[in-house]
């Protein structure tokens, strides 16, 4: 079995081609001591906003945080937003000339207020979720056959938001097959036919549950839930992560169950997308499936002590 930190040192350099839902998350930020007379709800004052990667663009980011080469497939609007969106991407250093503009939607745009505290007080969704057709449709697998020529591995982030089609998954595990390398989904229920021929499936404890229509409470549950997904999503690997009760990963050769690993819990927002990275990008140097689930699992258990959307860097992870 291959030492952790000899993987690690494998990481960077490597190229992931990302293939999904893109968001920008934007966080309006301030403070709370009363409440509107006008309702019984909280008034903020405001004191600054940022903007962070989100959907698919955190799964990028995180890859690039790990030392990637990262490539993007998705679609943005014709608007501010996905101006932003892409001058952001671009500032990390990520390939944006898969970005597919599609003047007939808007760029999905995530707005939270929240506390100097971290604490939601509510979030406004900016969006068009509707299954990308016509020129969209047909660009997105023709920039996923152009990128996956050069890449290690790649990776599906399914959001629900239009990128991910039968005929753009499609195209993305036949590239994968193709080329010889990995493919992994990071998935939602309703998609579940869309990945079939994927070499690990990675939905959480809930969509685990949903996709198999049983309760997980117990080990030997979650072994079955995990063989039934491999069998519901025609995809032979599959992990799901369970929280604070860890992961569990079931192969053709056996199943592993990998305790959590968080010392402190902050905000889950966006750890499917570290788990989902770090695992692709040890996969594409040819780690095995269980090492690369380890190293997923310790990069979750540092992610889930941040606030929001955010990355693990190399040097946390040694």
């Amino acid at each position: 079995m291959t030492a952790l930190p000899d993987l690690l040192a494998r990481l960077p350099g490597q190229t992931i081609l990302v293939v999904g839902d893109l968001m920008l998350d934007h966080f309006l930020i301030g403070s709370v001591d009363r409440i509107s007379p006008e309702a019984p709800v909280p008034v903020v004052q405001f004191a600054r906003e940022e903007y962070r990667l989100g959907g698919a663009a955190n799964v990028a980011a995180n890859l690039h945080a790990l030392g990637a080469r990262v490539e993007v497939v998705g679609l943005i609007g014709d608007d501010a937003e996905g101006g932003q969106l892409k001058t952001e991407l671009a500032r990390a250093g990520m390939g944006t000339t898969g970005l597919v503009i599609d003047p007939a939607r808007r760029t999905t745009r995530k707005t939270r207020v929240v506390t100097t505290r971290n604490q939601q007080v509510a979030r406004i969704d900016y969006e068009s979720d509707g299954e990308a057709t016509g020129e969209a449709a047909t660009a997105l697998v023709e920039q996923i056959a152009r990128l996956a020529s050069d890449a290690g591995a790649i990776l599906i982030s399914d959001y629900l938001k239009g990128v991910i089609t039968p005929a753009v998954s499609a195209a993305a595990i036949a590239a994968a097959k193709r080329h010889g390398i990995p493919v992994t989904v990071d998935p939602k229920v309703s998609h579940s036919a869309y990945y079939a021929g994927a070499t690990l499936i990675t939905p959480n404890h809930h969509e685990a549950e949903a996709i198999a229509h049983m309760r997980v409470r117990h080990d030997d549950q979650a072994a079955v839930c995990a063989r039934r997904i491999a069998e519901i999503t025609g995809c032979e690997n599959v992990l799901i992560t369970r929280g604070e009760q860890g992961m569990w990963l079931h192969t053709p050769q056996g199943d592993t169950t990998l305790p959590a690993e968080a010392r402190e819990v902050s905000d889950v927002t966006g750890a499917g997308d570290t788990v989902i990275a770090t695992l692709t990008l040890a996969l594409a140097t040819g780690a095995s499936l269980e090492n690369a689930a380890r190293l997923a699992n310790r990069a979750a258990g540092i992610v889930v002590g941040k606030f929001g959307p955010a990355t693990v860097s190399l040097d946390e992870l040694r």
